[in-house]
């Protein structure tokens, strides 16, 4: 057996794929550990209509049965927001849960591992995670843009550690950050970071041309698409980096490392805000969707 062997698309997605249609891929890990039961359902069902609205496929990606599944149905989908013994996977859980039959929710890694499987150039996400200061301890999101194919749309880097060397990390590994007419490359929560992006493409087409000129040419990797949050959701960045440090401080009280850090971090910056960077998160990655697969739809037309 080969990977593809393990690989398992939804025929409508295997239809749009073989018609040259849009598809844009989702990620899971935010339906299984970033919000609860049932408001995840219906987020899922939110994002999958805006993604049709503009003209696209979505694709939702999980770890199920044995299978890299591209696209669920509506079972699959209910068991992934129930999240029941739902796994968190990233790149080196892969062989794992294929292997056992374990159930997973694919993170921005892995979803954009069985995306480029798959065919899929498009990846919708809400941020990327941050790289690392000390520990070295440098996301797999991160390693997975610089080698995999993949353009991922999102609002900037999540709100862990060092946006700065997290940019020279991409411009090592030679990958453009485009920002979606800014110069400012987003905070997830925030619009401005204090850090440019590499280039400020005005529209969903010039981003198409531009990442499709790169696969041309022969360049490896992928595109980071830095795309801010509407500016009626955006928060404050001072009061946010507080939150966040506040959070972080608590994390490491509390020894949580690792695939754990990101839930804690969102749940305790959830509590500390009130709930108002659940409801500023829930927009942006609609957001995120709607450009998504605006570029999804342009780099469709390209010949």
């Amino acid at each position: 057996m080969n990977l593809h062997d393990y690989l398992s698309v939804a025929p409508e997605i295997a239809e749009a794929l073989a018609a040259g249609k849009p598809v844009v891929a989702l990620e899971s890990t935010i339906l299984s550990h970033g919000m609860p039961y049932p408001e995840n359902l219906e987020f899922a069902h939110n994002v999958e209509k805006i993604v049709r609205g503009e003209g696209a496929i979505p694709a939702t990606t999980a770890i199920i049965g044995g299978k890299l599944k591209v696209g669920l149905n509506a079972e699959e989908l209910e068991i992934m927001c129930k999240a029941n013994g739902v796994g968190k996977v990233s790149r080196r859980d892969v062989a794992v849960y294929l292997a056992t039959g374990k159930t997973g929710a694919t993170t921005v890694a892995t979803t954009m591992l069985i995306a480029s499987l798959a065919g899929i150039r498009i990846f919708a996400t809400g941020g990327v995670h941050r790289g690392a200061t000390e520990t070295m301890d440098i996301s797999a999101d991160l390693q997975e843009l610089a080698h995999t194919p993949v353009a991922v749309i999102c609002a900037g880097a999540k709100s862990i550690l060092d946006i700065g060397l997290t940019l020279e990390y991409l411009e090592t590994m030679g990958v453009p950050v485009v920002g979606v007419d800014t110069d400012d490359f987003p905070a997830f929560y925030c619009r401005k970071s204090g850090f440019r992006v590499d280039y400020n493409a005005k529209d969903a087409n010039e981003i198409a041309r531009i990442i499709k000129t790169k696969w041309d040419v022969g360049l490896e990797g992928g595109a980071l698409i830095a795309n801010p949050i509407p500016k009626e959701y955006e928060l404050d960045f001072d009061e946010m980096e507080t939150v966040i440090n506040r959070a972080l401080s608590m994390a490491k009280e509390q020894g949580i490392h690792g695939k754990d850090t990101t839930p804690f971090l969102l749940a305790h910056i959830k509590d500390l805000t009130g709930g108002e960077s659940l409801a500023s998160n829930l927009q942006l990655a609609y957001n995120n969707a709607r450009v998504a697969s605006r570029i999804a739809v342009e780099y469709c037309k390209l010949p």
